[in-house]
């Protein structure tokens, strides 16, 4: 059983786009997650979206998702309208640069859960449409779904069979979710893992993304949790995800040869 080494750029925040692409073929990466804003900039500034496509062919790279589809669980009405037209316009974009999901974040102060399941499916009915899957995402410090469990009895709600969700080692551990609540997800319902540490001298429930840390350098059981993905069958795409500013005033080139190899260790 084998996992996908790939690197979410968050890790090396402060490059340019194009820049990312090659310092994670260079590291020996197999997959790159791509920021949809990150690509907005980019074309923004005059560049082409075939410029990404091509930078990220000529490196031999994956794209395992992009991120993010976010407010789609916050606003009403008209407004709800306006998110759900971004929607198709970054499944267009992601689906365009080769990637299989992108990443549906929750709100972050609304604290209300029941109609996650249905906003959703609308969602995944346009992913449908634009040839890529939404796959639920939840996240420790925001309000509304912040554990895997309750992320879990989302998908489940959402009664469909492209339905997933992205699991990550940080939020896990910072939310308290257990390795039994892992234990509970098909294999097949996780489209993505995200590994990262935390913070040593903060305890869980407090941390956020600026305390994620190297792999090897906190206090989460990493080795517990592989384990158990192994277990469960799991044999997809992991990428590197840290939002760490120490990390991003180092040469990325170190920082990027360091994951690599913590990462290599720890799923071999």
């Amino acid at each position: 059983m084998s996992f996908t080494l790939c690197l979410n750029t968050s890790t090396i925040k402060p490059q340019p786009l194009l820049e990312k692409i090659r310092l994670a073929g260079e590291a020996g990466f197999a997959g790159i997650e791509l920021w949809i804003n990150d690509v907005y900039d980019y074309i923004g500034h005059g560049g082409e979206v075939r410029d990404v496509e091509k930078a990220v062919a000529d490196h031999g790279l994956i794209v395992p998702s992009v991120i993010a589809m976010r407010k789609w669980g916050d606003e009403e009405g008209w407004e709800h309208q306006l998110v759900l037209d971004e929607a198709k316009r970054r499944f267009a974009l992601g689906a365009r640069l080769g990637a299989p999901y992108i990443v549906a974040t929750p709100p972050l102060t609304d604290p209300r859960q029941d109609h996650l399941a249905s906003r959703y499916r609308e969602l995944l009915a346009i992913g449908r449409e634009e040839g890529i899957k939404p796959t639920f995402e939840y996240i420790s410090f925001f309000a509304s779904v912040y554990n895997l469990s309750d992320a879990w009895r989302i998908v489940q709600e959402a009664d469909d069979p492209d339905a997933t969700l992205i699991v990550d080692a940080f939020h896990n551990w910072n939310s308290g979710s257990t390795l039994d609540d892992l234990r509970a997800i098909p294999a097949d319902r996780i489209s993505h893992y995200h590994i990262d540490d935390a913070h040593p001298d903060k305890p869980a429930k407090t941390q956020k993304d600026p305390d994620r840390l190297m792999i090897g350098d906190g206090q989460i059981d990493l080795a517990a949790e592989v384990a158990v993905m192994k277990e469960i069958g799991y044999a997809g795409t992991v990428s590197l995800e840290l939002f760490n500013a120490e990390l991003w005033a180092k040469d990325p080139a170190d920082v990027l040869k360091i994951g690599i190899e913590r990462m290599r260790e720890l799923f071999a």
